[in-house]
């Protein structure tokens, strides 16, 4: 029987990898804790509006919440851009945003996918998005529909032993400390998986095999870090990859 909650996404290379999606139930109680977040960091600002109550009650009742909903809103923008699809709350839970295709998120995806909750909550207790949720086949709610942007259940695998791979090879890619850091942060744990398998398991693969499958996985990496050219150019297919596998794993 099929796991529903599993998506197997295949990259244009022919590499498929299962992504373990966030049902609607997970994805409510990390709402929720980064709606108290907001919530408490706009009380603390809601004193200081209190001191205009004087000139009128509603304006003041107005303006909290105009500066509750643009907290949200920066909060889980800057949130989901700068730590990778993650905010406090997903990250508690273990959840991810991610590309539909399963590459990183782009800056315009986050933006329409959070300006997108303001048609979600309505008309109460996010009632479209939830709904749009259950219904969905990939639980995605409309903002993550428009965005093109799933909500997975991240992995935390056990660091595996690469001695046996790596060698004392200069290790280029490691001139770019930000470049690696990306590509760290960025690359799923099921295409990390894949990476260790098809190096370790070298010397069982015929040459030509061999060959084409490193040439598809290191098309599929240069997807989450952009290394620039003088890192890459005098590298073989197998030190692009050994490259990146010290780099994630170390």
């Amino acid at each position: 029987m099929k796991n529903i909650n599993v998506l197997n996404i295949k990259t244009p290379e022919g590499i498929t990898f299962p992504l373990i999606l966030a049902g609607p139930l997970t994805r409510c109680m990390a709402l929720s804790i980064d709606f108290f977040l907001v919530l408490t960091a706009s009380t603390i600002i809601s004193k200081i509006t209190m001191l205009f109550i004087f000139i009128s009650e509603d304006i003041v009742q107005a303006l909290n919440i105009i500066i509750f909903s643009f907290l949200f809103l920066s909060y889980t923008i800057i949130s989901e851009w700068y730590f990778n699809g993650k905010t406090f709350g997903k990250n508690i839970l273990g959840l991810q945003v991610i590309d539909i295709e399963g590459f990183p998120l782009t800056l315009s995806q986050v933006v329409i996918r959070n300006i997108m909750r303001f048609i979600d909550s309505l008309p109460f207790f996010y009632m479209i998005g939830g709904l749009t949720c259950l219904l969905n086949p990939k639980y995605q709610r409309l903002g993550d529909i428009t965005a093109g942007t799933l909500v997975i259940r991240t992995i935390k695998i056990s660091k595996p032993d690469i001695s046996s791979i790596i060698t004392n090879k200069y290790n280029s890619f490691r001139d770019y400390p930000v470049l690696a850091a990306r590509l760290r942060d960025n690359i799923p744990p099921e295409i990390s998986g894949i990476l260790f398998k098809v190096l370790l398991r070298r010397e069982s693969l015929e040459p030509e095999i061999r060959f084409e499958i490193y040439s598809e996985i290191v098309e599929v990496l240069k997807k989450y870090a952009k290394f620039p050219k003088e890192a890459t150019q005098d590298l073989s297919d197998e030190q692009f990859l050994k490259n990146c596998l010290e780099i994630i794993f170390n």
